[in-house]
């Protein structure tokens, strides 16, 4: 028997009450109890006669997991992803306090996570120089706004992440192939992957951006910039997750410290590269920017793009990985959790 220590239930959690009993106690098959306790969505298949193959059975593990209240689904994540069950009620690590965020979201957050409302924040925060420039965000992807395009550009989606393609030469893909994909991402609705409940009620969009390249022609690298207790006329405290070739085959992560000292931390699934990269030479303009933009919350991840002299904004995280983000070591995620109050 494992100890859960559950969050307080919302009405939505109201039905899976009983399987965390009064002292918050849950076992490791946790999930598998509750969803054989569902019998309509296994039911109604189970007089057929046939076999499942593998692409239905998956249908159904999906359709099966939106049924799960979200504090019992963030906690079962937590599990798989971290190794322990975590405290929704008191929470001590970064984790914890990131899975509380997610079920207890800031008002703020929405119209800051939507990639796309999100821009006129950034123009009046730091100025319009700042954003990558935007090619079109048009109400529906068209062959005509195909035939617009650059040859080179980006498609995105507003309402989650990793809806990301890079097109460095129109000739080499198809209105139809980007079509399907735009498709794709219209209709995943991004709560249902992490409970992050702040993306319930943002609209899908799909919009294209200019593809961002240095002077040698490469994707810049990703500075994700950790920024705990912001406030104007102070410097947070910071983190650098500097993220290189993160779209090509020798992808790395590497942390540094506001003075560009690399850390012995690992985070996520990105592995350090061999030797540090140089400091860059304009790094105090990104620390700069990063700081004006964390400055009214306590804790966000600022993501910035830095080709050559130039610092451009990529988003605003405010529950990264959605609560369940390994570390290497693992006292890190107890130390950031000391950060976030």
């Amino acid at each position: 028997m494992t100890i859960l220590k559950s969050a307080e239930l919302d009405e939505e959690d109201a039905a899976v009450a009983p399987k965390l009993n009064v002292f918050g106690q849950i076992d490791d098959h946790a999930g598998a109890a509750v969803l054989a306790e569902r019998p309509p969505v296994q039911a109604e298949h189970a007089h057929e006669g046939t076999a499942q193959t593998p692409s239905r059975t998956k249908k159904l593990k999906e359709v099966a997991k939106t049924l799960l209240p979200d504090s019992l689904f963030v906690s079962l994540l937590h599990h798989k992803c971290i190794g322990r069950y975590p405290n929704l009620l008191h929470p001590t690590t970064f984790n914890e306090k990131i899975l509380q965020r997610n079920l207890h979201p800031d008002p703020r957050y929405i119209p800051l996570t939507d990639k796309l409302l999100v821009r006129e924040y950034i123009a009046d925060k730091i100025g319009e120089q700042h954003l990558i420039p935007l090619l079109c965000a048009p109400d529906a992807f068209t062959r005509e706004v195909f035939d617009a395009l650059p040859d080179a550009f980006v498609m995105k989606a507003n309402h989650g992440s990793t809806f990301v393609e890079i097109v460095r030469n129109r000739s080499d893909t198809s209105f139809e192939e980007l079509k399907a994909l735009a498709d794709k991402w219209l209709q995943t609705e991004f709560y249902y992957v992490a409970r992050e409940r702040h993306y319930r009620t943002i609209e899908p969009r799909i919009f294209f951006e200019q593809l961002l390249l240095d002077q040698r022609g490469q994707i810049p690298a990703d500075f994700k910039l950790h920024c705990f207790n912001g406030c104007p006329g102070q410097r947070p405290t910071m983190y650098l997750l500097v993220i290189s070739d993160r779209f090509g085959n020798a992808t790395h992560g590497d942390v540094y410290d506001v003075d560009w000292n690399r850390l012995d931390i690992q985070i996520g699934p990105y592995t350090r590269s061999p030797v540090p990269a140089p400091r860059p030479p304009h790094l105090d303009k990104v620390l700069e920017v990063a700081g004006r933009l964390c400055e009214d919350f306590d804790y966000v991840r600022v993501d910035l793009y830095a080709p050559d002299d130039k610092v451009y904004f990529g988003e605003l995280t405010f529950t990264p990985g959605a609560g369940v983000l390994p570390f290497k070591p693992d006292s890190i995620d107890y130390e950031w959790g000391k950060l976030l109050t």
